[in-house]
């Protein structure tokens, strides 16, 4: 049997939703902990203009 780690990073995909990421989360035996969200900025002629944003849910392995 292989051990899953105690703690897992989940990044919510392009196309998909929160509730999706955590539904995957919930299949995988995990538990959301924490959620952090990153910006993406892009480089263009007028400068650094913010380009969207990257969430990513820290789960922690449900207790059996």
């Amino acid at each position: 049997m292989d051990k899953k780690p105690r703690k897992q990073r989940f990044i919510v995909q392009e196309g998909e939703t929160i509730a999706d990421c955590l539904k995957r989360m919930d299949t995988e035996g995990y538990t959301p902990k924490r959620r952090i969200e990153k910006p993406i900025f892009k480089e263009e002629d007028s400068g650094i203009v913010p380009a969207g944003r990257e969430i990513i849910f820290e789960g922690v392995l449900k207790e059996s």
